[in-house]
């Protein structure tokens, strides 16, 4: 597998920019970034500076939207990011949570996302296309750097449909094998419907990993995060329901016991909308326990298929959480990034 940290773009800007650049000291292929620009710092000069503070690490948000920001200047953007890092931007693109509901809107309609993905990702790699009526290309793309790859989020079929249409890999917010594997086959049906190849479809897995002796303080500072997944959950629930016929109930019967979510708490170690994660979802969602209980919990992973382990770094000890990974478990189990 390859191996990604997420970073919040949360002040001071220092912080941020010295825990990328330790990841990139370690041995991490990808440095990621939320883009929630009212809750946290404006992310895309932030990665401006990160990309010209670096050498190797590939940079993008885990995940931007084209709703807050309007297609034409993401790819814009995206390009422009591109020419400054010398070809190490990747996207991860979403229908838009906390920088869209925090603001009093909701997740983007499924089809104006892939409507808006399908020209973000031929307009920043330098293709012509044709957008409200306008013929429009951004000419001075750089022929002879890499394309730009877009990861699409997603956890229900019609999303996941857009990711194996649109997309070069899947992100997948949680680290549940069974749940991964739902999620890839649902997308990689719609790639091989589309006429694509579904076995290059890659499998991006996001989640908190701690290492600790102590599992119960591990899990404490990690409850954020299931929490965090079941807005989306909520979501597929409204639109499909729990019978399991459409999403899978190991997705969906955990959220039961959900109260209330506070997003000016999101993604905070010790948010009280986490308190009715139970220690199993903890365990299924996350990486937690010893370096060895972690270094089997990425087998497992890799077992059905995950391309890329992202580490959301937003629990306690962090500089020793990317050592760990640096010096245990990266050198076990990385490749060298194609």
């Amino acid at each position: 597998m390859d191996f990604g940290v997420t970073v919040l773009p949360d002040p001071p800007f220092s912080r941020w920019l010295e825990l990328i650049q330790l990841a990139e000291k370690h041995g991490f292929g990808y440095a990621w970034t939320y883009d929630s620009h009212v809750l946290w710092q404006e992310s895309i000069p932030m990665l401006a500076v990160a990309a010209r503070e670096t050498s190797k690490i590939k940079l993008g948000h885990f995940v931007t939207n084209p709703a807050t920001r309007d297609p034409t200047v993401l790819a814009s953007s995206y390009a422009t990011l591109h020419d400054l890092s010398d070809g190490r931007m990747v996207m991860g693109v979403g229908r838009g949570d906390s920088a869209v509901r925090y603001i009093g809107r909701q997740p983007m309609k499924v089809a104006e996302f892939e409507a808006a993905l399908a020209m973000v990702r031929d307009f920043m790699n330098g293709r012509e296309v044709n957008w409200n009526d306008k013929d429009l290309q951004l000419k001075w793309v750089r022929e002879e750097l890499p394309e730009i790859p877009v990861h699409v989020a997603g956890y229900g079929p019609k999303a996941l449909a857009v990711a194996g249409r649109v997309g070069e890999g899947v992100i997948i917010q949680l680290a549940d094998p069974e749940i991964i594997t739902w999620i890839m086959d649902t997308a990689r049906r719609a790639a091989e419907e589309a006429g694509r190849d579904p076995a290059a479809l890659k499998c991006i897995v996001g989640a908190p990993a701690h290492i600790s002796d102590d599992l119960a303080d591990a899990r404490d500072q990690v409850r954020w995060f299931p929490a965090m997944v079941s807005n989306h959950v909520m979501d597929l629930i409204e639109r499909y329901g729990t019978d399991g016929s459409a999403v899978p109930k190991a997705l969906t019967d955990y959220v039961q016991a959900r109260k209330f979510y506070d997003y000016n708490d999101h993604s905070r170690v010790g948010a009280a909308h986490g308190e009715f994660v139970t220690d199993e979802i903890c365990d299924r969602f996350c990486a937690l326990g010893t370096v060895e209980q972690v270094k089997a919990k990425m087998r497992e992973l890799e077992a059905v298929g995950v391309d890329q382990f992202n580490i959301y770094l937003m629990t306690h000890g962090q500089e020793q959480t990317l050592h760990a990974f640096g010096d245990e478990i990266i050198p076990e189990l990385a490749h060298a990034a194609a």
